[in-house]
């Protein structure tokens, strides 16, 4: 990658930064965190947390106002006006968390017992603890007390800020509430929320010009219905469960070599197998007669969704050839394309330089990237986009926290304070400027 594009602060510039920087204040990004935290807000119900930072931001100077997308969920979004003739810049991330944290997850979560879990706040000294708290909340509350340092100091904004946060930002699909693949910043896009330029805050510490998509397969091993009373060698008989087993040995191999052959750019497209699906639990006598092993597998910006088809139909007919007794089946049942942007883009590079201000290093290459957002829709609807974040999972946690991915439920309040510094940056070099400076 190309070194960063230098453009130093005027003395003006430097003055209006540092006195922003100054009103930024751990203790309040602290207590928003455990408020919204404490707002259960799973994809496709995210209302009564949308309302909440809708009033929100009109307490700190912001217009702002809730979009519904139905009854029960929807967006929030605040304006701050310039005095005219600059660029428009989006603070962006999702509202929603990955769980909903109801009877029967704990398939996915194993006991839930951790704090991280827990679909309410807890706070002790600098952490907290709950549901979505780190991933997206603590990403909503740096980036709303970033806008309120901006206002409070009362910085002469040439552009204007637009602070959003939508449903559905998620990478599931809550097919009964119709949510989830970034409906929710679409539905904003489509309403108004249009800007020149955006940046988004998810983990890690660095700038991202770039996010991959997503591909949903099911790949369905098939059989005949069972019982558990008959010789396994009884005529017609045919196990779906135990073939699958030798299907999810060599589809683990293949996601391996998919990685290898798509990655490109920032992007390593990574993927899991997520679940096996077959039989009913309240009838192990009869084994079932299909098997439906389902993944998600990343889909490189440079990398059609169709063309990741394409290579999983060619997997599955190499597969049918090397084990003629597999029966099988397959459908993609979810599409994403990634999304780039133009890593020479104005604000990619404003970003970063307000990332090498604060590291006091250069930027240098990031850490390759798997990991899925709504910048991937915001850049395919033509917003150029950053991505910058801060150093994740948090650790040294005083209350217990699940291994792994967990709830995204931990956060360290001085971990995300150079992130906000960053972002500040980036804001008062974009913001101040008239739109002939920044390539508009």
């Amino acid at each position: 990658m190309k070194p960063t594009t230098p453009l130093a602060f005027t003395a003006e510039q430097s003055q209006w930064y540092e006195q922003a920087r100054a009103r930024l204040n751990p203790q309040r990004l602290q207590q928003l965190l455990f408020d919204l935290t404490n707002i259960h807000s799973p994809t496709g119900a995210t209302r009564q947390a949308s309302e909440f930072m809708a009033r929100h931001l009109q307490s700190i100077g912001m217009t702002a106002r809730y979009y519904p997308m139905n009854d029960i969920s929807g967006n929030a979004l605040g304006e701050r006006r310039g005095s005219g003739g600059g660029a428009t810049v989006l603070l962006y991330a999702p509202i929603d968390t990955h769980l909903d944290r109801t009877p029967g997850e704990e398939v996915l979560t194993g006991d839930g017992q951790q704090a991280d879990l827990q679909p309410f706040a807890q706070q002790i000294d600098d952490w907290v603890f709950g549901l979505g708290s780190s991933n997206p909340k603590g990403m909503l509350a740096t980036l709303t007390e970033v806008a309120t340092a901006l206002i409070e100091a009362d910085i002469p904004l040439t552009g204007d800020l637009l602070l959003g946060m939508a449903d559905g930002g998620m990478p599931v699909d809550i097919s009964a509430r119709h949510s989830g693949m970034s409906n929710g910043v679409i539905h904003m896009l489509n309403r108004g929320m249009y800007p020149d330029f955006a940046i988004i805050m998810k983990p890690w510490n660095w700038v991202y010009h770039e996010e991959p998509g997503m591909a949903w397969f099911k790949l369905k091993v098939k059989g005949t219905l069972g019982y558990a009373g008959v010789p396994h060698d009884t005529p017609g008989f045919r196990s779906s469960v135990v073939p699958a087993a030798t299907a999810i040995q060599e589809l683990q191999a293949w996601i391996v070599q998919y990685t290898d052959r798509n990655t490109s750019g920032v992007i390593q497209p990574h993927g899991w197998i997520a679940g096996v699906r077959s039989g009913d639990v309240e009838r192990p006598a009869f084994p079932s007669a299909v098997t439906e092993i389902f993944l998600d597998v990343r889909v490189n910006p440079r990398v059609s969704p169709a063309s990741v088809k394409a290579q999983f139909a060619d997997f599955v007919q190499d597969l049918r050839a090397r084990f003629p007794a597999l029966d099988l089946d397959w459908e993609q049942y979810g599409s994403v394309p990634g999304g780039t942007t133009d890593p020479e883009n104005w604000i990619v590079q404003s970003c970063k330089r307000g990332w090498e201000f604060i590291e006091q290093r250069p930027h240098g290459v990031p850490d390759m990237l798997a990991g899925q957002t709504d910048g991937a829709a915001l850049r395919r609807y033509g917003v150029p986009t950053a991505r910058i974040g801060w150093p994740w999972p948090a650790t040294g946690a005083p209350l217990p926290v699940a291994e792994g991915l967990g709830g995204m439920g931990a956060t360290y309040i001085p971990d995300l304070m150079p992130c906000a510094e960053k972002i500040l940056y980036a804001l008062i070099d974009t913001l101040t400027r008239p739109r002939s400076e920044l390539g508009l």
